[in-house]
């Protein structure tokens, strides 16, 4: 059954073959990280607010198996990534300002960057710069390195949807996938899986294509899943010029029903790949890169679970779940973003 959201839109059952997995430890890490926040005390989003995120539910569905402090710091990271994106990226001041907001995201990378605490006053700085000094007590360098890397694209991609926003600019559906891959912070999020885990990826197998377009085509399919779970609230808040759903609206003049449709197939025809792609990748890899595509698996699944329930799409509640893909082909989406991805499945 689907469950109506106002007129027009339904969320339908959601197709993700994946069960469920939550970190054992997930109460105790969420009790420190809050009394992290309390310390850091970030401005512009209240406590009530920031706690409703219920990172700590969110970043242990992605590493059920995790090093319990290992995943803290990555949970500190999402407490934190939620309310720089309210904040910052997605209300305020800064939001519609490309030259205000590049210089802001500059300073937060530099302050992730640098193992120097000299002259940082702004309290996101201070907190971010904490959450690295974390990561390079608990993760190798490659690790950091990954994650400060993956950590600039997510800030590169917002900074272009600020842009966007600032001209009134829709993109078109390829450039918006393009852009969306970043900016759903993904790229930071997937690189945590492996410091959460406490296992090194080799760079032979994390760096080859194949496992970038797996790692890619999850945070596509958790990025997809959140534009259709934050739609209404995103039209109640005025906020939906750069939506999946808005975009295919815009780009064919498709009725909202067309449109709803049209991003569940694009999105299913992507969890599918990435099953079949995961399955490529697990034959012949290390123990560390098998671990590491499970929790690809699970974040995906995690992410739909914890967004369903979570204040910050307004409990949604379960549409149910769906055995078998809307879009059943195998075929690649026609957008060069993501067509390359099936290349990876050739033996």
């Amino acid at each position: 059954m689907t469950q109506p959201l106002e007129q027009g839109f339904e969320l339908l059952p959601c197709y993700c073959p994946i069960e469920p997995a939550v970190h054992p430890a997930v109460a105790d890490i969420e009790q420190r990280a809050v009394a992290w926040l309390d310390r850091m005390a970030l401005p512009g989003v209240s406590r009530k607010r920031l706690l409703g995120t219920r990172s700590a539910e969110f970043f242990c569905r992605f590493v059920p198996t995790g090093a319990t402090h290992n995943v803290l710091a990555a949970t500190l990271w999402v407490y934190w990534g939620f309310a720089f994106d309210d904040v910052r990226c997605d209300t305020g001041v800064l939001s519609a300002n490309p030259a205000q907001f590049l210089p802001e995201a500059a300073r937060v990378q530099q302050a992730l960057e640098n193992p120097a605490r000299t002259g940082l006053t702004d309290p996101y700085a201070l907190a971010l710069h904490d959450i690295g000094a974390r990561f390079r007590g608990c993760a190798t360098p490659t690790q950091v390195r990954r994650f400060t890397e993956a950590h600039r694209r997510w800030l590169f991609a917002v900074s272009w949807q600020v842009a966007n926003r600032a001209t009134g600019r829709m993109p078109g559906l390829d450039e918006y996938l393009s852009m969306r891959l970043g900016t759903s912070g993904g790229p930071p999020t997937m690189a945590m899986l492996e410091i959460g885990l406490g296992e090194e990826v080799p760079s032979s197998e994390m760096d080859s294509p194949r496992v970038r377009a797996l790692t890619d085509c999850a945070s596509m399919v958790a990025a997809l899943d959140n534009d259709l779970h934050s739609y209404r609230k995103e039209r109640l808040l005025g906020q939906t010029e750069q939506n999946l759903v808005t975009v295919l609206r815009t780009e064919s003049q498709r009725s909202l029903e067309e449109a709803v449709l049209a991003a569940v197939g694009i999105r299913d025809r992507l969890m599918s790949l990435f099953l079949r792609l995961a399955e490529r990748v697990r034959r012949g890899g290390s123990a560390p890169l098998r671990s590491y595509v499970d929790c690809l698996g699970h974040g995906i699944r995690g992410n739909i679970d914890w967004a369903l329930r979570v204040p910050r799409y307004q409990g949604l509640g379960s549409p149910g779940w769906s055995r078998t893909p809307l879009d059943p082909s195998s075929a690649p989406l026609p957008y060069p973003t993501v067509a390359w991805w099936w290349d990876e499945l050739r033996e």
